[in-house]
């Protein structure tokens, strides 16, 4: 008997992981980067949703092993961590520490709040997984809006948790090193849609 109750368990949970490795991947979000801005813009379905105020890699852009630099071109979002983290849970090895800090506490710059881990889909950035590019929260919110971090995309607590919200494993990500309204065809007319607040630019 326990052992059959032991066995039904097993296939459940492998049922829950084959439908969970199945899930469609995200088509409908779409997310722009600008490296020369240090702006995100979020799109739904091709309608601006939100553009908000980043930080990419200080020493510059690219994808060498063992760099630093934040990767251009066609990407997309392989994992999502975090789920219902406290905004500032700090991560080591996209693992929650138990601990929580507060924006700008001095001498600290761990991950914070929720990870966006990225993979390449061009040889341009086919390092990226490897070399762990996030889109992640920071407490260090003083430096967003300009180039601070080592290689990631860098946003606020608040920001990352809605970002982190509404897209999907497999949504999209385009790293561009020119300005939002160049790398989206229409951005400039885009139809701001319906989130609260629908555009961010603090």
């Amino acid at each position: 008997m326990k052992l059959d109750i032991f066995s039904r368990v097993i296939f459940l949970v492998a049922v829950v992981s084959i439908v969970a490795s199945c899930a469609a991947p995200d088509t409908r979000h779409h997310v722009v980067i600008s490296a020369r801005e240090q702006k995100l813009a979020l799109l739904d379905r091709g309608n601006l949703m939100a553009v908000y105020p980043i930080s990419t890699s200080k020493f510059g852009l690219g994808d060498w092993p063992g760099s630093s630099f934040t990767p251009l071109g066609e990407l997309e979002i392989a994992k999502k961590i975090g789920d219902n983290a406290p905004p500032g849970t700090v991560f080591k090895d996209r693992r929650r520490t138990g601990e929580i800090i507060a924006p700008d506490s001095p001498g600290r710059d761990p991950i914070v709040t929720r990870i966006l881990w990225l993979r390449g889909r061009e040889a341009r950035n086919a390092h990226a997984y490897g070399r762990m590019i996030y889109i992640h929260g920071t407490p260090e919110e003083r430096f967003i809006g300009i180039p601070a971090s080592y290689g990631c995309i860098r946003m606020r607590s608040r920001d990352i948790i809605n970002l982190y919200d509404i897209v999907g494993v497999g949504a999209p990500v385009t790293v561009v090193d020119e300005p939002l309204v160049e790398a989206v065809p229409g951005l400039a007319a885009a139809h701001i849609i319906g989130i609260s607040p629908p555009l961010v630019n603090r």
